[in-house]
């Protein structure tokens, strides 16, 4: 089994929503806001090559959306997802299985692209197979206000009505079915409805796809909670334990969002759990 960060493409939020009720004088020193208040964004996904499968983690925000859109999220650097599989000698065809963490179109805006005449949808892996949660997809396809904006229809029913989706069994192993994959799902439910973040074992390390839990590495504390979580005192739970468990058995994390860390450890500290290290993929695995 070998693993990949793939970049997608990176953009910009608005740092008070991606911070909560943390004050930008403490979040500003470890994710500095441009005159805009707009914070620095990673789509960082992951590439696990796992004998004659060849599964990808998230597929960022993708380029079907208007210049509108993209407008709110100033978009900058020159990485794609398509630029970042040529670079391994693979292309979206070669793709079997797609797993989204969850259905917010940061995440899984990738997943589908405009047909050929333009005149609409198709999943963009035409040979993989899509993998969500069915209480999530149930929960996105009927969005509450709060989340309307980032459950985009466009980005889901063209993979169920392809026949491409299916959904994961949290009672059984369907997704690691023939499968040498050793690879753990933890659902949680703070962010949005049973977000999936994956724990892959891998080179003697468990490496966690934090996903929205963790954002960034300014994420770690514990209060520091995004404005966007549909239920943040549920996070700050969820968010206990796994920081916790992470430093038990240490864990790296590997971050989605973060555009300028991608893995990180963690340790114990007086003030609760904390950054340890900051480590790159290439420089710790290669």
């Amino acid at each position: 089994m070998k693993l990949h960060p793939i970049e997608t493409g990176n953009f910009k939020l608005d740092g008070g929503a991606m911070f909560g009720v943390v004050p930008k004088s403490i979040w500003n020193r470890t994710n500095p806001a441009d005159p805009n208040n707009m914070i620095d964004i990673a789509a960082r996904c992951l590439l696990i090559e796992d004998g004659n499968r060849l599964i990808l983690i998230d597929t960022g925000m993708g380029n079907k959306q208007s210049e509108k859109f993209f407008g709110y999220y100033y978009r900058w650097g020159n990485f794609t997802l398509d630029s970042s599989l040529q670079k391994l000698g693979f292309h979206r065809d070669d793709i079997t299985d797609v797993f989204m963490t969850h259905l917010h179109f940061d995440h899984c805006g990738g997943s589908v692209q405009w047909n050929k005449d333009k005149t609409g949808y198709e999943p963009a892996f035409k040979n993989a197979t899509y993998w969500t949660n069915e209480a999530h997809w149930n929960w996105a396809i009927t969005p509450n206000a709060r989340e309307k904006a980032s459950f985009l229809e466009e980005n889901l029913l063209p993979m169920q009505e392809s026949g491409q989706l299916k959904f994961i069994d949290r009672g059984k192993a369907s997704f690691k079915k023939n499968s040498e994959l050793n690879f753990d799902i933890l659902f949680i439910d703070g962010h949005t409805e049973k977000q999936m973040l994956p724990h892959i074992r891998y080179q003697g390390k468990t490496l966690v796809f934090v996903a929205d839990l963790i954002p960034t590495v300014g994420h770690i504390p514990l209060p520091y909670v995004m404005g966007y979580d549909t239920r943040p005192l549920l996070t700050l739970q969820e968010k206990d334990s796994f920081l916790n468990t992470a430093v038990d058995h240490e864990y790296l994390l590997f971050f989605e969002h973060d555009a300028h860390n991608e893995l990180c450890t963690l340790q114990h500290t007086e003030k609760g759990v904390r950054l340890k290290e900051i480590h790159t993929f290439n420089n710790l695995f290669l």
